[in-house]
Formats: C-alpha cells, sequence, structure tokens
C-alpha cells in the first residue's frame, strides 16, 4: 500500500522544492513585531512623521569671512551708534534727586552711627556731597537759610509745649 500512495503523489523538482522553502521563509521573517519595538513603544511612527529638524547649536556665525585680504582703503568701517544723551535736569530738581537717594540717606545713617564705610561707600558719599554742595551753590542758598527755618521750627516747639502746659 505504501508504494501505491506515494505513486499519486507527484514528485517535485528540486527547483519547485527550493522556491517553496523561499516563500516559506519570507512569511516566517515577517512575522511578528517590527525590530525595536521594545524601546520605541509605537512612538517611532509619529515622530518620523511630524519631528522637526533640529538646529545643532554648535554650528557658529554665519558671517561671511573673505577670503582674500584686502587693502586698509578698500574696507569699510562699521558706523559706531553714538549713546543717546541723558535727560539733563534742572539743578532743582536735581538736587531734590539727590535728596531722595536712599543710598546716600543709608551711607549718612552710617556715618553718625560713627561705623566704618569702605572705600568705594566714601567715594559715593563724597562725591554726592560734593554735588549737593555745588548745587546749592547754584541755586544760592546757605547754610544759613536753613539755620534761620530750624530756629523758627524749635520757637513753635516752644510755644506749643508752653500753651499745652499751661
Amino acid at each position: 500500500m505504501l508504494k501505491n500512495n506515494s505513486k499519486l503523489k507527484s514528485k517535485k523538482s528540486r527547483q519547485e522544492i527550493n522556491e517553496e522553502s523561499r516563500e516559506l521563509k519570507r512569511k516566517r521573517k515577517h512575522k511578528g513585531l517590527p525590530s525595536g519595538s521594545r524601546f520605541n513603544n509605537g512612538e517611532s511612527n509619529k515622530n518620523k512623521n511630524t519631528s522637526k529638524v533640529i538646529k545643532d547649536p554648535r554650528v557658529g556665525s554665519k558671517k561671511p569671512i573673505s577670503l582674500i585680504v584686502e587693502d586698509s582703503s578698500n574696507r569699510v568701517k562699521p558706523v559706531k551708534q553714538s549713546k543717546p544723551s541723558k535727560t539733563f535736569l534742572s539743578p532743582q530738581q536735581e538736587l531734590e534727586q539727590l535728596e531722595n537717594d536712599p543710598k546716600l540717606d543709608m551711607l549718612l545713617d552710617l556715618v553718625e552711627q560713627n561705623s566704618q564705610l569702605t572705600k568705594e561707600q566714601q567715594a559715593y558719599l563724597d562725591s554726592k556731597l560734593n554735588r549737593i554742595d555745588e548745587l546749592m551753590q547754584e541755586l544760592g542758598y546757605t547754610d544759613d537759610d536753613f539755620d534761620e527755618f530750624e530756629d523758627q521750627d524749635e520757637k513753635k516747639e516752644d510755644i506749643v509745649s508752653l500753651l499745652k502746659r499751661n
């Protein structure tokens, strides 16, 4: 019986067997998940389509550099921009600004407490006090003017205190 069954089956040639094995190999090759899926978690397809080109931060300046040495007469010198001019204050405004300077007030408080100042603090204090003196001379103020105001304030306080006592 065995002989009859084998005769019914047609014998395949070597070429046909090779072709079938190649097809089976292709089918087996494409089974399963794509390579690297363990690490990508399916994000690789999304990132490939929507990713933007990342610029390398190490890329240098795009400024063109001439490879030929030019004469100094042919070279165009860049024009320096002038610094914006400061707004000038009137002497009265500048004096008020110096009187309201918090750093100057702090340094004067330190001097009244007889504490030591650094060289920078002392230089700042001297420059500001000198400027105040210049502005006061320019405006025509004298120390006597301010003493009169203080004396009047003291007299008023004395009168007020006397009236309260009575």
